[in-house]
């Protein structure tokens, strides 16, 4: 063919290029004979594209190949080096190249691709695939483990919620509760059975089956509540509900779920089906503050468990879910029909017979609604007192975390009576003599426990506490302190001053009515309450003495060294005042007043145990002395209406105007002071008397607790030697007046005002 065709291409002369004459002419009338072409450019275009397509799949498949082959390098390297070498020959464009084996290189690629993976191949990607998944799922558990509450303490911790205080009294009763607390927890054998088959045919029906979670429950509630369209049934497991009050919150969300799973499985191994169901429905909330059944019983049918009847108990058991919606006191009709649908779920889980709900059924939710027992608290301003107290006694992040145990020094039946005898004398005696608020403390002199403590009339209408906030003029209680003073720098009770008018530096002291005795003991000058000796008696001992004599007893506000301060110029708070006259009780041993023996958390653990502690401020002779001479002020003085038939010490106190009426005695085992008058200071027309009476009405009461106890008897005076110095004021001038004429005041308004 190509002969052929060079006989008829024209021939060009090399040099000229010109076009030569073609041999073709000479055979122009001769038939021009060539070969057939087999096949046309446009086919061979064809072919080498579709040639072109092959190399590039071959290609591909070849380093597909190659990468199959790099996961398995130890076995067929030499392949895998030949195909190396292939792929670098056909990248760098050689394609004619061919190997020195008669196998071609796409020969090589589609053998290789034919030849069978090593038998353990898919066990190896299996193993793989499994460790994965088993070293992720083991972080994960890791990690949820590492996540979860420390759950060393179950059984201690399974019976408190979180977030509680509960503060209780000396003898053990719940003071005041704070928080999701129940007021009254009870045994299982005191809860009614058919209670417990309705809470258990209501939230978990397969509770004795499961380990803690109920695949089974999960998946009917999850269908239950498609069908119904609303969310009528719960999934999760008794055992989870307790998980969930126990340690976690309310927080919608996958890690809280996984949490309370792994925490009921803890719970399922380490406390039995009984002591769950116990614990639950002992903390359960269901609704108006009500937690736990015994609560519920009386918030909403004022009923103790055993008198429950079968509808009351559906009713109770249909609350968990929630408390709002169903509960009878806000959607009667709505928890009409959860009660029923309780009922049928009882029926189901053959607790009862369906004659026995069809009955129930029929039956309307007689309510009877009472607040939350212990609801009330006895001890408000105490419950106060303690709270602010607590901040410096435990840390922030465990005041948060609650679930506290505080174990207080109150007596309950003593703080009732305090109560009832303030509330007595403000309604009888307060309008008519002028006062609308009254305080009373209590304490224990041999350890400082607080035993009562009434801040005012009305915690609702005012929360301030008048026992440890208010600031008053003790009046003729200081006049105490003072003779204390006078007797421990060595004085007699009988020694004499005299009862006169006078003036020192510009100030003048006056007794009540203007009337005066002469010359009068100390024991008698107390016994009345006369000024002029008292003053006298504080310059023949001096103002330092005094004053830091009186704060050894307890006296911890300001005191000036003004001559009035002898007759109580100077504020104080009822508690201090209180605590120094328990000094005195205490045959001159000082304690600090405090109102919580111990803190404990969930765990049972002691965060706060306190330690009382002592020191003698006061020699126990001139201690002895001067609880004698107080007893003569209440025998035959001004505090007779304090008499309550044993022996009793204590002194009245009046301040200027009567503004404020004070009486604080003691027994040996208990001291009390009582404070009576008005918060803006308006004068009353009352009487120390007043208070004396009232400090009798409630120590009466508490005394029966009390078996009666002598005081010590009076040492012998001759010959004491003082243990204080005394320190005399040298005033820079004093001028004696003379005696006016005398009329006697009666009994009851012998004291009279510190300040003129």
């Amino acid at each position: 063919m190509a002969k052929q065709i060079s006989k008829i291409r024209p021939a060009v002369d090399p040099q000229s290029s010109k076009i030569l004459p073609s041999t073709i002419s000479k055979t122009k009338d001769q038939a021009l004979y060539l070969e057939p072409i087999p096949e046309s450019t446009a086919s061979l275009r064809k072919k080498l594209k579709d040639k072109r397509r092959q190399q590039k799949q071959q290609d591909k498949q070849r380093k597909q190949a190659l990468r199959q082959k790099s996961k398995n390098r130890k076995s067929h390297s030499h392949r895998i080096s030949a195909s190396r070498t292939d792929s670098r020959l056909s990248e760098a464009g050689r394609v004619a190249a061919l190997p020195t084996s008669t196998e071609t290189i796409p020969q090589r690629i589609e053998r290789a691709a034919r030849q069978p993976l090593s038998r353990w191949q898919p066990l190896k990607r299996l193993a793989l695939f499994l460790g994965a998944t088993g070293v992720a799922y083991g972080g994960g558990w890791i990690a949820l483990e590492m996540n979860l509450p420390d759950t060393t303490h179950l059984a201690a911790e399974t019976q408190v919620r979180a977030g509680t205080l509960t503060l209780k009294s000396a003898d053990g009763a719940i003071l005041f509760q704070d928080g999701p607390a129940s007021r009254k927890t009870v045994r299982i054998h005191q809860i009614p059975k058919q209670l417990q088959q309705a809470f258990i045919a209501t939230e978990d029906r397969r509770f004795f089956e499961h380990d803690g979670i109920d695949g089974q429950g999960i998946l009917r509630a999850m269908v239950t509540n498609l069908m119904s369209g609303e969310l009528a049934e719960g999934g999760s497991t008794i055992t989870q509900q307790l998980a969930r009050m126990t340690y976690l919150n309310q927080e919608r969300s996958i890690l809280r779920k996984l949490k309370e799973a792994r925490l009921s499985q803890k719970i399922e191994d380490k406390l039995s089906k009984t002591q769950i169901l116990e614990r639950y429905l002992n903390q359960v909330y269901l609704g108006s503050g009500a937690y736990g059944v015994t609560d519920a019983a009386w918030v909403y049918f004022g009923k103790s468990l055993e008198q429950l009847n079968l509808q009351e108990s559906a009713t109770l058991a249909g609350l968990p879910a929630a408390p709002s919606l169903y509960s009878p006191l806000m959607n009667p009709k709505v928890a009409q029909e959860r009660r029923n649908l309780v009922l049928d779920r009882m029926v189901r889980a053959e607790a009862i017979t369906p004659a026995m709900a069809a009955q129930a059924k029929r039956s309307p939710i007689a309510l009877n609604p009472k607040q939350p027992p212990n609801a009330q608290d006895h001890s408000p301003y105490f419950t106060a007192y303690l709270q602010q107290q607590l901040p410096e006694l435990l840390p922030e992040e465990v005041l948060k975390q609650g679930g506290l145990d505080i174990q207080t020094t109150l007596n309950l039946k003593w703080q009732k009576a305090a109560a009832s005898t303030i509330k007595d004398v403000v309604y009888h005696e307060g309008y008519s003599q002028r006062f609308d608020q009254a305080a009373l403390v209590s304490l224990d002199p041999r350890n400082g426990e607080i035993k009562t403590m009434i801040g005012g009339n009305a915690f609702a209408q005012s929360q301030f506490n008048r026992v440890t906030q208010a600031q008053r003029q003790p009046g003729s209680t200081f006049k105490a302190f003072v003779y204390t003073a006078a007797i421990a720098s060595g004085f007699s009770p009988h020694d004499g001053f005299q009862d006169a008018p006078f003036i020192v530096d510009g100030y003048q002291p006056n007794n009540y009515g203007h009337t005066y005795k002469g010359w009068m003991s100390m024991n008698q000058a107390l016994t009345k309450s006369a000024n002029i000796p008292a003053v006298r008696v504080f310059m023949e001992v001096g103002f330092e003495p005094t004053i830091k004599l009186a704060r050894e007893l307890g006296i911890q506000s300001p005191l000036k060294p003004y001559y009035s301060t002898a007759l109580g110029a100077n504020e104080v708070s009822l508690l201090e005042l209180t605590r120094a006259y328990g000094t005195l009780a205490a045959q001159g041993y000082r304690t600090q007043p405090f109102g919580i023996r111990s803190i404990r958390n969930r765990q049972g653990k002691v965060l706060f145990q306190h330690q009382p502690a002592k020191q003698q401020a006061l020699d126990s002779s001139s201690s002895a002395i001067m609880t004698w001479m107080l007893q003569q002020v209440v025998t035959s003085g001004t505090g007779k209406p304090a008499q309550i038939g044993r022996p009793v010490a204590g002194k009245t106190g009046t301040s200027e105007h009567n503004r404020d009426l004070w009486f604080v005695g003691y027994v040996p085992q208990l001291v009390t002071g009582v404070w009576l008058g008005n918060d803006d200071n308006y004068p009353t027309t009352g009487s120390s008397s007043t208070a004396a009476a009232t400090w009798g009405q409630f120590m009466k009461q508490a005394v029966k607790d009390i078996p009666a106890q002598s005081f010590p008897s009076l040492p012998k005076l001759t010959g004491r030697q003082g243990s204080i110095e005394a320190k005399p004021v040298k005033p820079k001038r004093l001028k004696n007046l003379p005696m006016p004429r005398q009329e006697e005041p009666t009994a009851e308004h012998t004291e009279d005002a510190a300040v003129d």
